[in-house]
């Protein structure tokens, strides 16, 4: 059982953030005229420079991905920026976005609107990449055992409804065990975040309240005791350090920081895991559409884990390089098929067959513009 060797209260951790905030603002922090310019990878002669930003769920195994091709391809020159969905959208549409911040392709876990689509000058191509389930973990000293959290109790902590961890409607589910009498802390994404759109859609699936306060969303108002940080693993770490919080995180983040999860109530009733067996098969009955945008928000099957989500690569329809566009076609033609044997270790979910095959045909409409 995972048991961090030093905890710190909520309160601590705000009254921390606050100190650094003060601090820095004495010490007249300014990035925006101090921060040096990017560094780019040095591109062997007649090589190719291929640069993307976006979503930070599918992070983990894209870094593994890129190194791994990279070193089979010395010709080429990859770097990847885990800038959340949000900001990888706004970076591949490229209105108002400086040079420096230009890429070649996105990475989202909330599909782009049409709106979106239409205001990206060059076209765009969404490409489902992988899986995965967004974990609830939690930081709660002294619980032995598994947590079965039920639709009704996630939901409630979300809604800033159920305040404690010895609530009823927690204890309900696990009668065996002592629930500790202690204030429950929620830790959410304070960018905008495909993973919080993946939590919001299945909240809006299954609860009223939700749906009519909020919806699905890449960027909430947060009700209740919520502390917020940037990025998976910037969730990960405040929950590391929290006692007595829980929160939403891609799954190898919280596997590879230690935290415990939850295992939470599916439509059949079932308490499950967020193992990459347990989100395939609640991704095994998808059928993508022919704009290859789909949702799972509430998957049926006594096996399925219930927050799950496709992570999407965003290409342009039109390259002004051909060798960029041959680069960048090669190299996600690699990452659905050899590449997808990479996805279990790292708590990934491999596409179903038929998702792999319309993705691998969504690559060939990608064209260099003479």
């Amino acid at each position: 059982m995972y048991e961090p060797a030093k905890r710190y209260s909520p309160v601590v951790v705000a009254l921390l953030i606050v100190a650094l905030g003060v601090a820095c603002g004495l010490s007249a922090c300014n990035f925006s005229k101090e921060t040096p310019a990017k560094q780019k990878p040095t591109v062997p002669p007649g090589g190719v420079l291929i640069q993307g930003a976006g979503a930070t769920f599918p992070s983990v195994l894209y870094k593994r991905w890129f190194a791994a091709y990279q070193k089979s391809h010395p010709d080429l020159a990859i770097t990847y920026e885990a800038v959340g969905s949000g900001e990888g959208v706004r970076r591949f549409v490229g209105a108002g976005v400086p040079d420096d911040d230009k890429i070649d392709f996105g990475a989202s876990d909330a599909a782009m609107s049409d709106d979106q689509i239409a205001n990206t000058p060059a076209g765009a191509v969404l490409v489902p990449m992988t899986a995965g389930g967004v974990a609830l973990a939690y930081n709660l000293p002294g619980f032995e055992g598994d947590l079965r959290l039920s639709r009704k109790a996630y939901a409630g902590i979300f809604l800033g409804q159920i305040k404690n961890w010895n609530d009823p409607l927690i204890q309900e589910t696990n009668p065996k065990s002592k629930l500790p009498k202690l204030t429950i802390s929620t830790v959410v994404r304070s960018d905008s975040s495909g993973t919080t759109f993946a939590l919001t859609k299945h909240l809006d699936a299954i609860n009223p309240q939700w749906r009519s306060q909020h919806g699905p969303a890449t960027v909430v108002n947060w009700p209740g005791n919520a502390m917020r940080a940037k990025g998976n693993e910037g969730v990960a770490g405040m929950l590391k350090e929290s006692n007595g919080s829980i929160g939403y995180v891609g799954y190898e983040f919280a596997r590879k920081a230690g935290l415990r999860v939850a295992l939470l109530e599916n439509k059949e009733g079932k308490f499950v895991p967020p193992l990459a067996a347990n989100c395939s098969a609640a991704l095994a009955a998808a059928e993508l559409p022919d704009n290859l945008r789909a949702y799972v928000p509430d998957p049926a099957g006594p096996n399925s884990y219930p927050i799950v989500t496709f992570t999407w690569i965003l290409l342009y329809k039109n390259y002004a390089e051909g060798q960029k566009a041959k680069a960048l076609h090669d190299l996600f033609a690699w990452t659905l098929t050899d590449g997808q044997n990479s996805a279990p270790d790292l708590g990934y979910v491999p596409l179903p067959e038929a998702v792999a095959k319309k993705s691998l045909a969504a690559l060939e409409t990608i064209k260099s513009t003479p």
